[in-house]
């Protein structure tokens, strides 16, 4: 597991930057954080990384967004208005959650991967590399990212 603070917005972008620069098809990095930590935040930078021309904004309200313009298609899903697997299933979110055609990035990514105390995510067998954040909120500005990697 690694940590990094972020100082400012425009940190946790160029964090996210990072990880796009090197993301390859079939990633899945779900995320975790209270509301306004910096979600959408990190997948603007992820985006960037990944060559996307496009204006990155959360998919509260339409589920996934989806970025073509990049080196590999990115898949931004936000499960927020979702409260159990099955409504997850039932509105055909599944099929990003295994070996995506690209890079797939899952807000509130606990509702279907549950979470235990302590930040431990319940993971078993992963077909694909899967990377779990979780943002916290520790100052006006300033996010501890608290990340680890599973699967292939």
């Amino acid at each position: 597991m690694a940590t990094v603070i972020s100082h400012s917005p425009a940190e946790t972008e160029s964090f996210g930057e990072q990880w796009g620069r090197v993301a390859k098809s079939g990633w899945i990095i779900g995320l975790s954080g209270d509301l306004g930590a910096g979600k959408t935040q990190l997948v603007k930078g992820l985006a960037r990384g990944l060559g996307a021309g496009d204006r990155v904004h959360s998919p509260t309200f339409a589920l996934i967004n989806q970025y073509d313009s990049g080196r590999l298609p990115l898949f931004h899903l936000d499960l927020y208005r979702l409260d159990t697997r099955d409504q997850i299933v039932g509105a055909g979110l599944e099929p990003y959650f295994y070996q995506p055609a690209g890079v797939t990035v899952i807000e509130w990514a606990e509702r279907w991967f549950g979470v235990e105390p302590g930040f431990r995510f319940q993971v078993s067998a992963f077909p694909a590399r899967c990377r779990f954040v979780r943002i916290e909120t520790v100052g006006e500005t300033d996010r501890r990212i608290t990340y680890e990697d599973f699967g292939a």
